[in-house]
């Protein structure tokens, strides 16, 4: 079978990832409900034009302690991603996974 330089571009470019990195995206600004601007980001977070409402908003989003990360003498949760994994869980330490038949 012989491919021609076109179908052999072709294939390469249907090849390849058509998705574009989340952050190069800059933000919308737009308006609430009850018009507070603010601004969607990419990454589906938002936050508010008003640095005295943005700042009330930080300040009772760290009442909660999904926002706080890793109580302490837990694991995960690098940089805000993944879960949380206290001692006594399967997951807890378990160090490499070679060398145990999986």
């Amino acid at each position: 079978m012989k491919l021609t330089c076109v179908s052999l571009l072709t294939l390469l470019a249907l090849s390849m990832p058509a998705t574009a990195a989340p952050d190069d995206a800059p933000p919308i600004e737009t308006t609430t409900a009850n018009g507070d601007k603010i601004l969607l980001h990419p990454n589906g977070k938002w936050e508010y034009v008003d640095r005295e409402k943005k700042a009330e908003a930080d300040k009772i989003a760290k009442q909660y302690p999904e926002n706080q990360g890793c109580p302490p003498g837990t694991q995960g949760g690098l940089f805000g991603i993944g879960r949380c994994i206290p001692p006594g869980d399967k997951d807890f330490n378990r160090g490499s996974m070679s060398g145990k038949g999986r």
